[in-house]
């Protein structure tokens, strides 16, 4: 079965950087697309980007021109870098695996999840 790891969470001052990865095991990596979510306490998890299987990504609004993704399927690894965060950047973050064609944007468009790493942006 699909297994995803995260990693690179941490406490990092407003303006700084942070590369979250994203370890996966039990199938073949190429198969799949990935989305990286973000959630706080009390509300919805949040989608924040996503990577197709031929490596084309997606953002939304919040986060497009400060986030960028990649994938490494030799190492069967995910990436998220994440710059100039602010502090409302604050989360929980979760990558998430998909054997679908299309990066969706919800949480139903994906079948395994990580088990989330910590990101702390101070003022």
């Amino acid at each position: 079965q699909v297994q995803l790891v995260e990693s690179g969470g941490g406490l990092v001052q407003a303006g700084g950087s942070l590369r979250l990865s994203c370890v996966f095991s039990g199938d073949t990596i190429i198969y799949y697309i990935f989305g990286w979510f973000r959630q706080i306490p009390g509300k919805q998890r949040e989608f924040v980007g996503g990577i197709s299987r031929s490596g084309g990504t997606y953002f939304p609004d919040s986060v497009r021109g400060r986030f960028t993704a990649s994938r490494d399927d030799v190492r069967n690894t995910v990436y998220l870098q994440m710059n100039s965060l602010k502090p409302e950047d604050t989360a929980v973050y979760y990558c998430a695996a998909s054997g679908g064609v299309i990066i969706r944007t919800s949480t139903t468009g994906y079948n395994d999840w990580g088990q989330g790493t910590q990101v702390t942006v101070s003022s």
